[in-house]
């Protein structure tokens, strides 16, 4: 019975629907608890002997802590840090002082395009997470707070860092298919970007300003404060008193005049902190995460491939990012040690529910690998008579549905399709790369990290994070097989 491939997908579903009611049931039951409680009834369904299943949820957990959880606590870190010292409201409002309420997201899109070149899905909206906020709370307030401002600045978020997570190399999963099909990567890079921008723009701005005003999102004052250091209420009152002071506007129609901004701890008034350092400090982790990139590419052989692949390394590159930020604004926002201590010790509060649920996530996963229903869906699917193109994205999407990861199904596609695609030409091949890709970042639903991250941070409900989430990153991964199908004839 544990054999048969239709029992293993039924259990599947049965886990998923099991968690949903758990979730969304009377009683609400913390996602994590009821990710533990789905992850153990998967274990017994799927056949895993009673003596190994403590071990796969704990390795479960663990591992994705490990590489999840750490850079959550570090970007919660180094968000705190730049919101307390007011380098978050520089970059905001650089923003919002550029861009009009319908630019703003155009902008952002682009803003996260460029973080994300580098940088893992989860890694890049950590670090711009704060921009996110800070960019969005001051949009809300501004038109009245109607609650559609912080779904239009995130989504094209979302879709610009799982494109191109996905989708580009040089991220792991789309390199590991480039290397595995022997596609050309300058080839797969430049397709993949034909690809990638009609996708983002579709997935990131424009479903964003169809979806936001049909969700009321407001995320709660302690998760606004987290990222940005204040709350709506209080920036409306400040912007409303600046106003009546005469201020709105300044002299020559730049931002209003905010309160000297103090230490929480020391009580001192802070300077304000140069725009192009507060940059510098956000793109710290990017530019080492990048550094390893280029050598990867350019210099693979060098004897800069060991300090780089070091460096960047995301929890060190978020690491020496935070210890960079604490000492520059420490200096810059003259920031007294408690005052960037109580920052730190501040920041955890608010993500350690975060982190526990991605941990839970963590044992889903497990279970759903250890058990044999990766194999019995890729029998079931590679037995299909199709275009290859459709054939790779469905593998991706199918794959990674079931366990949680996009690498999963970008390596689990690439095996099969390895002897398929042999004596195809280059510019076919690359597409069948893109096709991989774009299928292993859709449907990222409950199991995946990520949705955890995104629910968790905006304060979501499960129908929220399904209806912002999980569709755009599915709309990101539609839209880039329809652009590889397209392209595909006229190769």
């Amino acid at each position: 019975m544990y054999d048969s491939p239709t029992y293993l997908v039924g259990v599947l579903a049965v886990s998923i629907i099991l968690l949903i009611f758990l979730i969304n049931w009377r009683t609400k039951l913390h996602p994590f608890l009821a990710l533990t409680v789905v992850s153990f009834f998967a274990a017994v369904a799927a056949g895993l002997p009673m003596a190994d299943i403590p071990e796969t949820l704990i390795d479960g957990a663990g591992g994705t802590l490990g590489e999840t959880g750490l850079v959550v606590f570090l970007g919660a870190m180094l968000g705190r840090l730049l919101a307390d010292s007011g380098a978050v409201g520089r970059i905001a409002d650089l923003v919002v002082d550029h861009s009009s309420p319908r630019t703003a997201p155009w902008v952002m899109t682009a803003v996260a395009f460029l973080i994300g070149i580098p940088m893992f899905f989860e890694v890049g909206l950590v670090v711009l997470m704060p921009v996110i906020y800070g960019v969005a709370l001051r949009l809300d307030v501004a038109a009245g707070r109607p609650k559609t401002w912080y779904l239009k600045v995130l989504i094209p978020a979302i879709a610009a860092l799982s494109c191109l997570h996905g989708m580009l190399p040089p991220h792991p999963g789309p390199t590991i298919a480039v290397n595995g099909l022997d596609a050309n990567i300058g080839l797969t890079i430049g397709l993949g970007l034909l690809c990638a921008v009609p996708a983002v723009v579709l997935s990131g701005p424009v479903y964003g300003h169809f979806i936001a005003p049909r969700i009321s999102l407001e995320p709660e004052d302690k998760l606004v404060r987290q990222y940005t250091g204040t709350t709506p209420a209080e920036l409306a009152a400040e912007l409303s008193a600046s106003a009546a002071s005469g201020n709105a506007g300044g002299e020559h129609g730049s931002s209003p005049v905010e309160e000297p901004r103090r230490g929480e701890e020391s009580g001192n008034v802070l300077r304000p902190v140069p725009t192009w350092l507060a940059f510098v400090c956000v793109l710290v982790p990017v530019v080492l995460m990048l550094f390893e990139t280029v050598v990867d590419l350019v210099a693979p052989n060098s004897s800069l491939k060991t300090p780089a692949a070091l460096l960047g390394e995301p929890v060190i590159a978020m690491f020496i990012g935070v210890l960079f930020a604490a000492f520059v604004l420490s200096f810059s926002a003259k920031m007294s040690g408690a005052d960037v201590k109580k920052s730190f010790g501040s920041s955890l509060g608010s993500v350690a529910g975060v982190a526990l649920i991605i941990a839970g996530g963590g044992m889903f996963n497990s279970v759903l690998k250890t058990s044999d229903i990766n194999d019995a869906i890729v029998d079931v699917v590679s037995g299909f008579d199709m275009n290859l193109i459709l054939l790779g994205w469905l593998i991706g999407l199918i794959l990674s549905f079931c366990t949680g990861s996009a690498t999963v199904g970008i390596v689990s596609a690439t095996g099969i399709l390895a002897p398929l695609v042999a004596g195809m030409p280059s510019a076919y091949v690359s597409l069948v790369v893109i096709a991989i890709g774009s299928g292993s970042v859709g449907l990222n639903w409950v199991n995946h990290a990520g949705f955890w991250f995104v629910k968790e941070s905006f304060g979501m409900t499960l129908g929220q994070a399904t209806k912002t989430h999980m569709t755009v990153q599915t709309l990101v991964s539609v839209f880039g097989l329809l652009m590889a199908l397209l392209i595909s004839v006229f190769v």
